[in-house]
């Protein structure tokens, strides 16, 4: 397994911290791997194993510990002297009132260095914040990103062949230990069944399976689309489903809180101002959109701009779909203030196609950096906006 520095240079710096440390993730992205990676560090700083507790809530050892009050006597009990325990909760959202326990420890002992992991966003943020008041980082872990990916298989990063894997199979790790299709297939539904299992079923308490189902390959049939809660409903009803719009908003959202998918707003470019209507979904992982792809074959223009929506996301920007006068900017990309405008194309194959993504940038009128990336490996740069071939963003730290 790689060393995902991408992730473990930026939770260094809290190691020692009093501030909880939040890893939040989709099943299977990586959280337990890089909070062993974690312990591995600590240990090569001669941290003690007696100051290093790690409960994994997956592992049946520990199952009568997602009682919330023997969870918080079992680690009392370890701490036996004023130095610094480093505390290790993977797949919290096991355990009922979790956050709890979390707070107290943080509270009632000085000497606690607390991280978790969680694979529901809605359920951390939402239970920690309250409970927390603002002492806990959240660290956003998301699948592999091609970079990850080329590092753990060693494949050639420029040839095509090893990126369609990518976007065709994703980035969950352990999905890199199969090589037959089929074998790849079993395992992401695996990861899927258990997402909405656990995640969706038994946490929030919707139980229509097939209507995530229906709905999910919508969202993956129109993956970049502006989102209709009409055209959904009118989808499902062609598919034997009638659906009220707040049962459909209901289970959209429960997706969402599941990482499955993730939800990008619009920004009015002119108007400076983001707008809470007609926004966009994409896949958290691509693996899991193709599993349930009816088409079976790749939808290359959608994939590819998903992703460079994940890559964006994985170096930490905000994202937004951005409105100009006349028509959208794929992203509008921003972070810390560096703000860039982003188009996405298969190909550049004629003028027109040139024309159409290029002219989309050339309206905006202020001086921040424009791209058009593509899978083009001829370079189409004009009039300042920077042409880019795909693979060569996602591998170059140069952005």
């Amino acid at each position: 397994m790689i060393k995902r520095e991408l992730y473990l240079s930026k939770i260094r710096g809290f190691y020692d911290s009093d501030l909880v440390k939040i890893l939040v993730g989709i099943r299977r992205s990586g959280k337990s791997v890089i909070l062993q990676q974690i312990i591995d560090e600590l240990k090569e700083k001669k941290v003690e194993n007696s100051h290093i507790i790690y409960i994994n809530f997956e592992f049946i050892e520990y199952e009568e510990l997602q009682d919330y009050k023997k969870l918080n006597l079992y680690i009392k009990d370890k701490i036996k002297d004023k130095k610094l325990y480093y505390i290790f909760l993977d797949e919290v959202q096991n355990v009922s009132k979790f956050e709890k326990v979390v707070n107290s420890l943080r509270a009632s002992l000085k000497n606690v260095s607390i991280f978790i992991t969680g694979s529901n966003s809605k359920l951390l943020s939402d239970e920690i914040s309250t409970v927390l008041s603002g002492r806990y980082v959240i660290f956003n872990i998301n699948p592999l990103t091609y970079k990850e990916y080329i590092e753990l298989t060693n494949k050639n990063p420029k040839a095509e062949e090893n990126f369609w894997d990518f976007v065709k199979w994703g980035g969950l790790p352990n999905r890199i230990q199969f090589q037959d299709d089929k074998d790849i297939k079993e395992y992401l539904h695996s990861v899927f069944d258990s997402i909405i299992l656990r995640d969706v079923v038994d946490r929030l308490g919707l139980k229509d399976t097939a209507l995530f189902n229906s709905l999910l390959q919508y969202i993956i049939d129109t993956t970049g689309r502006e989102f209709s809660a009409n055209n959904i409903i009118k989808f499902l009803k062609s598919e034997g489903r009638d659906v009220s719009t707040v049962t459909l908003y209901n289970y959209l959202d429960a997706l969402c809180k599941a990482l499955i998918i993730k939800k990008v707003y619009r920004y009015d470019i002119h108007g400076k101002a983001i707008l809470k209507t007609l926004n966009k979904y994409y896949m958290t992982d691509l693996g899991i959109a193709q599993i349930k792809n009816n088409n079976f074959e790749i939808n290359k223009p959608f994939a590819i701009e998903n992703v460079v929506y994940n890559e964006l996301i994985a170096r930490e920007y905000d994202v937004y779909i951005g409105k100009t006068k006349k028509g959208e900017v794929d992203f509008i990309a921003n972070k810390d203030g560096d703000k860039k405008y982003i188009q996405v194309s298969y190909l550049l194959a004629d003028d027109k196609v040139i024309q159409r993504e290029f002219g989309e940038l050339k309206i905006i009128e202020d001086n921040f950096p424009k791209y058009v990336i593509t899978l083009d490996k001829t370079d189409f740069s004009q009039e300042g906006i920077i042409h880019k071939n795909i693979i060569d963003f996602l591998i170059s730290e140069d952005f």
